[in-house]
């Protein structure tokens, strides 16, 4: 699935749209240039559950963890969403030695910068994102890897 984005703003409302359907448990990882939009379409995701939540690239720390309302009545929610930002990342192992598998749990969604520098350490992504650069805005490709991610595109690819 491809999604034409023409400026900042529609990179933010995708990110919106993609918290709207993204289920919790789900992998996403982010790839493009330097510049092309992961933290902004991020950005989006999260200010869609927190609006007041100033998001920021976790470039030296890594991983930034944003706590939602959690729902005791519902083990299926959303508790966490945590942005990775691997630019920086040495090497993989330091994901183990950060408690990085503590991250990827069922009431969690972490959207994942850079992935390939965590490359032998992640596991499979739901979905795969990559943003590049067009003339006049930016070109969002998503592909499912899993049933969740396939569920999460399908949604969105019905969606006007």
């Amino acid at each position: 699935m491809s999604i034409f984005l023409e400026d900042e703003q529609a990179t933010i409302a995708f990110g919106q749209l993609l918290a709207k359907y993204c289920p919790a448990g789900l992998n996403i990882y982010l790839y493009g240039d330097l510049g092309a939009g992961k933290t902004t379409l991020v950005r989006g995701f999260i200010q869609s559950f927190l609006p007041n939540a100033k998001v920021k690239s976790p470039t030296y720390t890594l991983v930034e963890d944003y706590e939602l309302a959690s729902s005791k009545n519902n083990p299926n929610a959303l508790n966490h969403v945590y942005h990775f930002d691997l630019y920086r990342l040495g090497d993989p192992e330091e994901l183990e030695y950060l408690g990085g598998r503590d991250y990827f749990s069922a009431d969690a969604v972490c959207l994942i910068e850079w992935p390939q520098r965590g490359e032998g350490w992640l596991s499979e992504p739901d979905v795969e994102l990559t943003l590049s650069y067009q003339p006049d805005g930016r070109l969002v490709e998503l592909n499912a890897h899993t049933q969740k991610g396939q569920d999460l595109v399908k949604k969105l690819s019905s969606t006007p």
